[in-house]
């Protein structure tokens, strides 16, 4: 469908323009065509080889429509205007059309808290958590990738001895697919901390089927939607009503935004 047709001019000049642009920075990075619709306020983009449809909520758009039989990505324009080239690097990485490093290749190693904070905020999606333990895998003294874990934590239904942690945040550079990558930084881990279990979520917008899985990781369940309210300056996590109410009052010009939830995986070890 033409982004200029009206269907799509009624979206607003600077947002469509802007929409397109994208399309067609990711359609030279993925080497595809993409078909383009629109379901209410809501754009759509598909492709069959390799399949997989994203989706674009508007500002104005309600909550998110279901995710198709085969891999769906779901992305707000708020992320969009923000961190374009991220999400278009990050789908072509996911799509198999970014740089490969083979973890064998790598040195996993322990990095400093001011080291993954500046990795998280250029390659990772959401907000640096640089968490108590961070491990980096470096390709040929360069930083390729991350993972960050929290301390341990008892868990009230287990031995007085029993540590579970949860693994944060994990991220390869940009553009970059690090096969192996995050089996080599749990087993650096591992080895150094002994932990009983690793917890982690999946964001759903992202994935509706963890490969962790293929590393052992189980599914423990889904989590509720996160809410956000969204501004010009960025979006914010809602906490309680009483924190939305809060942000409503301090940014009445905002807009009420959810994800899809998170995959909780537990990794028993």
């Amino acid at each position: 469908m033409d982004l200029d047709s009206a269907n799509f001019v009624a979206m607003g000049d600077d947002i469509r323009i802007y929409i397109k642009d994208f399309i067609k920075e990711l359609e030279e990075a993925l080497q595809i065509r993409l078909v383009c619709g629109r379901q209410a306020h809501v754009v759509t983009l598909y492709t069959e080889v390799p399949q997989f449809s994203l989706f674009i909520y508007l500002p104005v758009s309600g909550g998110r429509i279901p995710s198709a039989p085969h891999r769906t990505f779901h992305v707000d324009y708020d992320q969009l205007r923000h961190e374009r080239k991220k999400i278009c690097l990050r789908l072509a990485a996911l799509l198999g059309k970014g740089g490969v490093v083979y973890a064998r290749q790598t040195v996993a190693v322990r990095i400093e808290k001011k080291v993954a904070h500046a990795f998280l905020a250029e390659h990772h999606l959401q907000a640096p958590i640089t968490g108590k333990y961070r491990y980096g895998l470096f390709h040929q003294g360069e930083l390729v990738s991350i993972a960050v874990f929290s301390g341990g934590r008892h868990m009230r239904d287990k031995a007085e001895t029993y540590r579970s942690f949860e693994l944060l945040r994990f991220c390869h550079k940009s553009g970059l697919r690090v096969v192996g990558g995050l089996s080599k930084l749990i087993s650096a881990f591992v080895s150094e901390f002994q932990p009983d279990d690793i917890m982690t979520y999946v964001d759903r917008d992202w994935s509706q089927e963890s490969n962790l899985q293929t590393l052992g990781f189980e599914n423990r369940g889904e989590t509720a939607p996160q809410r956000y309210w969204i501004t010009d300056e960025g979006r914010t996590a809602i906490k309680s009503e009483q924190h939305l109410h809060e942000l409503m009052n301090m940014a009445p010009g905002g807009y009420l935004r959810s994800n899809c939830g998170s995959l909780k995986l537990v990794l028993p070890l």
